[in-house]
């Protein structure tokens, strides 16, 4: 099922995910609707808290990206990303590697909004994915960038908060914009 997209101004956004302790088929489903949602929407990430859910759970699909390749390795052997797509990362921890890297990026959350943002260009990510499997890999480019969005976001922080004061504020009138419409949506469903 295709799950609303939160946008900004929402609260939910803002919260830290909780650990999922155990993969009920509560879970299952919600990682189901997240692929489908997350496809639905042309997406390449999407975090638990953008479909109303404080959870440490992700969902990431970079096949079909051409011009921002990804690369992988699991247990030092180099591996096809497009070959492990879709996946669930539950209770992802991450450790950055490589060095800065700035690159653009947009979000479900934020409708055509889009800035660079630097971050760690290599990461290590251990989780637990959606067949309950323990899931360590090392991963650059387009996967490396897509996981660091996601996992900011199941702690709360959202891409706005790491750009540039400059690009924030020719930005502004239009995240004021989503804000508002947010907040307006919001009151008028609580009625």
């Amino acid at each position: 099922m295709i799950l609303q997209i939160v946008k900004y101004g929402d609260p939910i956004l803002r919260k830290t995910g909780k650990k999922i302790e155990k993969i009920t088929p509560e879970i299952i489903k919600l990682i189901n609707d997240m692929f489908e949602t997350m496809a639905a929407n042309h997406g390449v990430g999407l975090a638990a808290q953008q479909v109303g859910y404080a959870l440490q759970l992700m969902v990431i699909d970079v096949r079909g990206v051409k011009d921002r390749p990804s690369s992988m390795d699991i247990d030092g052997q180099t591996v096809k990303p497009e070959d492990l797509m879709p996946i669930a990362l539950i209770n992802p921890q991450v450790i950055p590697e490589g060095a800065p890297e700035t690159g653009p990026e947009g979000c479900l959350s934020f409708p055509e909004i889009y800035a660079d943002i630097t971050r760690p260009s290599k990461i290590s990510v251990a989780a637990i994915n959606q067949n309950e499997q323990q899931i360590n890999f090392k991963c650059s480019g387009l996967l490396a960038r897509a996981i660091q969005h996601e996992l900011d976001h199941l702690k709360g922080i959202l891409f706005i908060d790491r750009m540039d004061s400059i690009t924030l504020e020719e930005l502004q009138p239009n995240l004021d914009k989503i804000k508002i419409d947010t907040i307006k949506k919001i009151s008028k469903s609580q009625k």
